[in-house]
C-alpha cells in the first residue's frame, strides 16, 4: 500500500460558522478536541496569520512537543498551521468551514455547518528522514502509517467539536 499524504475527514454540526471557526481558531482549545494534543500554549495571544504557537502531546507513553505557525486565517472559512519540529517541516493540519442547509438535527429549525479537517504530510525534501524518524520515536507510528493514525485522530476531533458545539 502506497503512503498516504494527505488526509481528509468531514462532519456536519448544527451550528453556525463563525461558532465552529472561533472554536477551532482558540488553540488553547485545542486540547479539549484532539486525542493526541494535551495543551497548547501561545505566547503572543491572539492567534492570527503568521503567529505561532506551542503544541504539546502525549499518545500512550509517547510525549512530545512542537512549533505551530498560523498559515491561514480566514474567519468563518478556514483555519490551517503548519507544525515543524527541531525547525524542520513535519505537517500542515487545518479545518475548513462550509454552510450547509441542513446539518441533520431535528428540529433544527435550518442550517449547520459542514466541518472538514485536513492534514498534509511535509515530510520531504532535505530532512524528509530525519523528522520521519523523530516523528516515529516521539509518537510510536511510522511515517507510513501516521495517515491512517490522522484519521482516526480526525474522527474523534470532529465528534468532540459536534458535541460541544450542540449542547
Amino acid at each position: 500500500m502506497a503512503r498516504r499524504w494527505t488526509v481528509e475527514e468531514s462532519i456536519l454540526v448544527n451550528a453556525p460558522r463563525e461558532r465552529l471557526y472561533s472554536a477551532v481558531a482558540d488553540v488553547r482549545a485545542m486540547g479539549r478536541w484532539s486525542p493526541e494534543c494535551r495543551a497548547v500554549w501561545v505566547p503572543r495571544p491572539p492567534v492570527r496569520t503568521g503567529r505561532g504557537f506551542v503544541g504539546f502531546n502525549r499518545k500512550g507513553p509517547f510525549v512530545w512537543f512542537t512549533w505551530c505557525r498560523v498559515v491561514r486565517a480566514e474567519h468563518a472559512r478556514e483555519f490551517a498551521f503548519d507544525v515543524s519540529t527541531f525547525g524542520l517541516p513535519v505537517a500542515r493540519w487545518g479545518y475548513r468551514f462550509e454552510p450547509v442547509a441542513d446539518a441533520g438535527a431535528e428540529g433544527a429549525g435550518g442550517g449547520g455547518t459542514k466541518v472538514t479537517e485536513y492534514w498534509q504530510d511535509l515530510r520531504t525534501g532535505p530532512g524528509a528522514r530525519f523528522t520521519e524518524l523523530l516523528g516515529l520515536v516521539f509518537t510510536g507510528t511510522p511515517a507510513g502509517r501516521r495517515a491512517d493514525a490522522n484519521r482516526t485522530g480526525m474522527r474523534t476531533t470532529l465528534r468532540r467539536i459536534k458535541d460541544a458545539a450542540e449542547r
